[in-house]
């Protein structure tokens, strides 16, 4: 007997079905109650994850911390609080913390151990150290290179204290490209043998100067040739010359293709910095194209964290920071 037959031919059945039907016209109004949901919060649940995690780099605040007294201790807790899974930390917005102690190695290892507390606290990746002010390492001075190299060591520690994967230096020395090149190989060389033998990377950044110049960087990493030895592109920072011959802050009068920087920079990349300086009405970079440079980013295969700097003044450091993040996040939207 088939169904139609049974329930034809079956009271019971009749009853059963009715009732069924009632509990089904139920079931169905409440499932459209339940499924029906603010269009946001659909269209939230439909987005597609961006391709990368979010750090911030320590840099983006150090107004507040220079020179407002926030207390860089309380990085971890900020980053968290503002959607960010990394922290990228700068050595010398620590400097009032290491005086405390007249000995440089302990007060460098209770920073490390107040900042692992502070990174455990809230659940949030310690990745990168901004190494600066530790000596030139380009330089054709070899005593003033080695003394550089060394100098560098004890951030190498730090990190690997931390659990980051790489510290980030600059190279700054010789005004003249070939001999900045052979001290930077002979200096990167040396500190990434020290650091290899703690699992930490030793990154390099378009910062200035030659280090700007994507090609020559680029030729600097294929003569080191050690795989903890790489690149960290800014999507700013293309900047070769400024006016006067100065270092920071004189208008810039020459710079590198900063698409063409960040294409020649990836291979060698073990990290990203998103730089920022100001935003138009639509919540776009005003001088650089962040779906073009993630673009780029996301062709070469990195998938890794991008760290967030922002550098401008109309905005605060807070709404520059959650601008940069929300660029990000709304860019990556429109890849390919």
């Amino acid at each position: 007997m088939n169904r139609r037959n049974f329930i034809e031919n079956s009271g019971k059945a009749s009853i059963a079905l009715s009732l069924l039907g009632l509990y089904a016209c139920k079931d169905s109004k409440k499932n459209a109650e339940t499924t029906t949901k603010n269009p946001e919060e659909t269209a939230a649940e439909t987005e597609i994850s961006p391709f990368f995690k979010l750090s911030l780099a320590q840099w983006s605040i150090h107004k507040m911390i220079m020179e407002q007294g926030f207390d860089p201790l309380k990085f971890a807790e900020k980053a968290k609080g503002w959607g960010f899974e990394g922290l990228e930390y700068v050595n010398h917005l620590y400097a009032e913390e290491l005086k405390k102690n007249s000995n440089t190695a302990l007060a460098i290892d209770n920073l490390v151990k107040e900042l692992n507390q502070r990174s455990a606290d809230n659940d949030i990746k310690n990745l990168i150290i901004m190494v600066d002010g530790e000596g030139n390492l380009s330089i054709r001075d070899k005593a003033e290179r080695t003394k550089a190299v060394e100098n560098h060591h004890k951030w190498v520690d730090a990190a690997a204290g931390l659990g980051c994967h790489s510290i980030r230096v600059n190279l700054f020395g010789e005004k003249e490209a070939d001999a900045w090149k052979q001290y930077s190989v002979e200096s990167l060389s040396q500190l990434a043998e020290y650091a290899g033998k703690s699992n930490i990377n030793v990154l390099v950044e378009n910062h200035g100067g030659f280090s700007s110049n994507a090609a020559l960087l680029a030729e600097v990493m294929q003569e080191v040739n050690m795989n903890n030895c790489g690149t960290l592109p800014d999507f700013g920072n293309f900047c070769l010359k400024r006016e006067n011959g100065e270092p920071w802050g004189a208008p810039c009068v020459e710079e590198y293709d900063k698409y063409k920087g960040v294409r020649e920079l990836m291979p060698f990349a073990k990290a990203v910095s998103a730089k920022s300086y100001d935003f138009d009405q639509a919540g776009n970079e005003t001088v650089i194209d962040y779906v073009k440079m993630l673009q780029i980013v996301k062709d070469a295969g990195y998938d890794q964290y991008i760290g967030v700097e922002y550098e401008g003044d109309r905005l605060s450091e807070e709404e520059g920071l959650l601008a940069t993040r929300k660029l990000l996040l709304n860019a990556s939207k429109q890849l390919s």
